[in-house]
């Protein structure tokens, strides 16, 4: 049998950027519209959720999806990254959640997906510390307003993208390409900026908040179950978490990794560690894809190369390899022993179109989510502490440089006109959900 915990969160997310449209303060925004720009098109009025959200739940609602995972816009907040917060962007995220609580589906709140604002780019963005510093007065005024409404929160989303991918290899905003130093002290100021925000949680969040991380790890998988490839893949995944998950859950940078950073280390003021350390309640983890290792000599991991017709999906990156799954969980419950695991994120993007009868019959994506969703349940099983799944995504939306080509959703949106079409992996998965089963 495949069945699920009674009490296991099954949920569907999204991101603000990616559907609410016209977050015009935000760096993603400039970038979209700057020229030359490695992005294929506009964000725009993306799913334009931001006034269609009631009718957006009502269908979350009818599917039986329980838990939404969303974002907050920063920019929307605070137009200039600080000072006085703008009354309608409170005014909104505070008519969203209360239409969310409505409609009986329980809000996690992720308060940085990505939408850093203009303003504070162009004063240097994550690579100065007033950033961070930034963000924890703007986490406090989010916190502070749904405190008493959101009780699980996610402090930042995928810092591996935004900063690595941003500040390191110039894809996404501001597509800037820094050297090793400055790429370093980002990413300790991402970290920064997760401490604050978990502070925020336990000073405003009210009884029975909740706070953790969502990382994307790069996911390491043996290529057999032996005990010196499980040791080689689970070694790279230490090594490739060093400068994310290792400050957070050990409270340190580890030896081997500060010595091979020399004179790249990034500048650490006293307390910073211990800030970044402070105790979560979660880690979610967003998983997608895996590479397959094995243990060469002397136990050194060894990563193959994929042959070129391995199964993928729409994109380049995303293989279909749903061991990475399991393996992403169990090497982070061995390594950071979390208290709880959540999947922030699992899904598969194609270029969906209906066929003559209106339908989507999206198979490839019900059987990727399928797949992903047998090594959950072998990783609860095995006890691992996962407590909740949530499909990334629910709506078709703009796929940040790839555009509106590349549909992650369960539900078809054709943005000629916003209307929302289940595709088949929606009534699946909503099945899923109300038997707590997968079918």
């Amino acid at each position: 049998m495949t069945s699920f915990p009674r009490d296991f969160v099954w949920g569907a997310a999204t991101a603000a950027h990616q559907v609410e449209g016209n977050n015009i303060n935000s760096d993603l925004w400039v970038l979209e519209h700057c020229k030359p720009t490695l992005f294929e098109e506009p964000s725009l009025d993306a799913c334009d959720h931001y006034h269609r959200f009631r009718t957006d739940f009502a269908l979350m609602r009818r599917l039986g999806i329980r838990h939404h995972r969303l974002s907050i816009a920063w920019p929307r907040i605070f137009p200039d990254g600080r000072g006085r917060a703008n009354p309608k962007g409170l005014e909104f995220y505070a008519r969203l959640v209360d239409e969310m609580l409505k409609a009986e589906i329980t809000p996690w709140v992720t308060l940085y997906h990505w939408d850093l604002p203009q303003t504070l780019e162009d004063e240097g963005g994550w690579r100065v510390r007033a950033t961070a510093e930034a963000f924890s007065s703007y986490a406090q005024s989010v916190v502070r307003l749904l405190g008493d409404r959101v009780k699980n929160w996610i402090t930042l989303n995928e810092i591996p993208c935004f900063i690595g991918l941003s500040y390191g290899r110039g894809i996404h905003a501001p597509g800037a390409r820094e050297s090793h130093r400055v790429l370093n002290q980002a990413y300790h100021h991402a970290l920064l900026a997760h401490g604050f925000g978990a502070g925020a949680v336990r000073e405003w969040g009210g009884r029975g908040a909740r706070v953790g991380l969502v990382h994307n790890p790069d996911v390491p998988i043996p290529v057999t179950e032996t005990s010196r490839d499980i040791a080689a893949a689970e070694k790279l995944f230490a090594d490739g978490n060093a400068q994310i998950l290792a400050p957070i859950y050990h409270g340190a940078y580890p030896e081997s990794f500060w010595r091979k950073l020399g004179e790249n280390r990034p500048k650490i003021q006293g307390g910073d560690l211990e800030l970044i350390s402070a105790p979560t309640d979660f880690l979610g983890l967003n998983v997608y894809s895996g590479s397959f290792i094995r243990a060469g000599r002397a136990g050194r991991p060894e990563v193959l190369t994929l042959p070129g017709n391995y199964p993928r999906a729409d994109l380049t990156w995303l293989n279909h390899a749903p061991q990475s799954m399991y393996w992403a969980l169990h090497h982070a419950a061995t390594l950071y022993k979390p208290a709880s695991l959540y999947v922030t994120e699992n899904g598969a993007g194609y270029e969906d179109e209906p066929n003559a009868a209106g339908e989507i019959i999206d198979l490839h994506r019900r059987d990727y989510v399928r797949n992903h969703l047998i090594a959950v349940h072998r990783a609860l099983q095995d006890g691992l502490p996962v407590r909740g799944y949530f499909l990334w995504s629910f709506l078709d939306n703009f796929e940040w440089a790839e555009g509106y080509i590349k549909r992650f959703g369960i539900i078809y949106n054709d943005f000629k006109t916003q209307r929302r079409t289940p595709k088949l992996s929606a009534h699946w998965y909503s099945r899923v959900i109300a038997e707590n089963r997968i079918l």
